[in-house]
């Protein structure tokens, strides 16, 4: 189907991060990758662009994460506690302020 190739670029960072052949950006949510990480073989796609659609807003993924308080709290006698402590971490690194990587911030600071 449409777009099911672009997937695959994702889909060989990940085996290639499982085999311990690819880097990573550590950011507020975990390990994504990083441009160099990615091949982008037939694609123009450049590193500013990247940055900009996977840079992190702290403020409104704060606003976000309140969204889901209610929601989680009707669902937290259901919930996996997986659930929960990941939730609770990620909004503790919210709190924190670690909302971009240092090389998402790098690259951020080259677009202005």
């Amino acid at each position: 189907w449409p777009g099911f190739g672009e997937n695959m670029r994702v889909l060989a960072w990940m085996f290639d991060r499982l085999g311990g052949h690819a880097g990573g950006v550590e950011h507020l949510f975990g390990i994504t990758p990083g441009y160099g990480d990615l091949s982008w073989q037939g694609l123009e796609f450049k590193p500013t662009d990247f940055a900009q659609i996977t840079s992190i807003e702290l403020e409104q993924w704060q606003a976000e994460l309140r969204l889901h308080d209610e929601l989680f709290e009707r669902l937290q006698p259901r919930l996996p506690n997986a659930i929960l402590l990941t939730r609770r971490a990620i909004a503790h690194r919210m709190q924190a302020g670690g909302a971009q990587s240092s090389a998402h911030a790098a690259v951020a600071a080259n677009l202005t």
